[in-house]
């Protein structure tokens, strides 16, 4: 793909995300039939107090530093101030672009190398912490629909029998991938399951023999040590970070008087996770607030209160991370930079 193709590319995801945002309000409007305006939510961002400001700061601080461990965790001496400046980065970059992802890749890549970390070790930092976000990304939904199933919310009895069916199937592939990856056996088994799988495709598009199965032995060879040794610090650096992030959901609601209650809002976080896997716009921004604020009207929270939580919830998640990512990178650079001018290269 050319430079200037992913240029118009990131030019036009980025303002398709802005006039969703733009244009949430009549969003929600047309949708709910209600009266959604920019003053009205604008209103309600000036009703909070500078206390609630600070205690939203304190706690994206603190899931930001919760991530670290998943980091650390998946590369080995990779210290949490060095964490947290690739999280940061690295979202900045994700941020911005299409498909921003592989972009966050090749600066991790560029960042711990210059850290002096091996090549190998950052290539099962990727596929560790990819592993973990993807494992955890499915567990949410599964966590949602749990949370509405308990909840005592009134359901159809054909909604809860398919709710209880999604959710329990959800943690059960969750809980044999992750079986696979810790082992072997497990590993060879769901293997052999997905070759026959790939045996089902045509034969014009089915892949070489074993594929699947040498795949998954690969990708466990490659991170057994870590997965082995750090499973633990991995999967509560993650399960603490997503605590923390749907705290910050909870304050974006109860500031603006939308908070529908404790299962509720569990779900509304859950999809919110879902939705930002959107293509169209990085981070799925413009999307996850328009279903955010759609899902909690539909459980009952004032359309003006539902749009101002998703578009506050929007910029501690997704905005305020491309600023902030900046200042990393640029302090990052501007070490280097530093390092560079004391230690010269020496040419004989």
């Amino acid at each position: 793909m050319s430079k200037w193709l992913r240029v118009a590319m990131s030019i036009a995801s980025l303002g398709l995300a802005a006039t969703l945002i733009v244009f949430l309000p009549q969003i929600v409007g047309t949708m709910t039939g209600a009266k959604v305006s920019w003053s009205e939510i604008g209103r309600l961002f000036g009703t909070l107090s500078w206390q609630m400001i600070a205690l939203m700061t304190a706690v994206w601080l603190a899931s930001l530093l919760a991530y670290t461990f998943v980091l650390t965790g998946s590369l080995p001496g990779l210290t949490h101030a060095q964490a947290l400046t690739l999280n940061a980065a690295g979202s900045a970059v994700s941020n911005l672009l299409p498909f921003g992802g592989a972009a966050g890749v090749a600066l991790t890549f560029g960042m711990t190398r210059g850290w002096g970390f091996a090549t190998r070790s950052i290539v099962v930092l990727t596929l560790v912490s990819g592993i973990w976000n993807t494992l955890f990304r499915f567990i949410l939904p599964a966590a949602g629909i749990l949370a509405l199933l308990l909840s005592g919310r009134a359901l159809s009895p054909a909604v809860a029998n398919a709710g209880w069916a999604g959710a329990i199937s959800i943690l059960v592939l969750v809980a044999v991938v992750a079986s696979a990856l810790y082992w072997e056996r497990a590993a060879q088994l769901l293997g052999r399951a997905l070759d026959g799988l790939v045996r089902l495709a045509p034969r014009r598009v089915r892949p070489a023999e074993h594929w699947a199965s040498d795949a998954l032995i690969r990708l466990r060879k490659d991170t057994t040590d870590v997965v082995h040794s750090r499973w633990a610090t991995l999967s509560l650096g993650m399960i603490a970070f997503l605590i923390l992030q749907w705290l910050i959901l909870v304050l974006c609601l109860h500031g603006t008087g939308s908070y529908p209650g404790l299962a509720e809002s569990i779900a509304v976080f859950a999809l919110s996770r879902v939705l930002t896997s959107a293509l169209a716009t990085p981070s799925g921004a413009g999307f996850m607030e328009a279903g955010t604020a759609l899902a909690l009207v539909a459980f009952g929270a004032p359309e003006a209160g539902a749009t101002a939580a998703a578009i506050l919830f929007g910029f501690w998640t997704y905005t305020i991370e491309i600023p902030w990512g900046g200042l990393a990178l640029g302090g990052w650079a501007l070490f280097r930079r530093r390092a560079a001018d004391r230690n010269p290269v020496k040419v004989d």
